[in-house]
């Protein structure tokens, strides 16, 4: 499926919530960040995840720090990228650090408290853990 189609697929709602684990985030995630620039995907992805979140009628689990640092993460590591076509296969197999959820990358940069904080769910809050 094209970067498109899994954007629209999941902007139409058709996507169940049994089938949207963290590996389908990023994928979503990169997909935006292929078809817009980072801020308008920022606004976008922020967005469907928290439309797909109500629907589910679990708004309270969008995580406004979460989402954010995982889109700046995977920008970052698509421009580290020299390769213009780079495709969802070769990222994920360039960055598996980004596809795990539990004890995964966002450990190295924030307190568990903090990204648990209803702070962290309604904004984004820089990083705590230095060095």
């Amino acid at each position: 499926m094209t970067d498109q189609g899994i954007i629209n697929r999941f902007e139409s709602g058709s996507v169940p919530e049994s089938g949207f684990h963290h590996v389908d985030h990023v994928r979503l995630a990169f997909a935006y960040l292929r078809e817009f620039p980072t801020l308008e995907a920022l606004q976008r992805f922020s967005a469907a995840l928290k439309q797909f979140a109500a629907l589910q009628g679990k708004a309270q689990l969008y995580n406004e720090t979460i989402t954010w640092a995982y889109i700046f993460l995977i920008a970052e590591r698509i421009a580290r990228s020299s390769e213009e076509d780079l495709d969802w296969n070769q990222f994920a197999e360039r960055n598996p650090d980004l596809l795990v959820w539990q004890g995964g990358i966002l450990t190295r940069y924030y307190e568990d408290s903090s990204l648990k904080s209803d702070l962290a769910r309604h904004t984004f809050i820089f990083p705590d853990k230095c060095g």
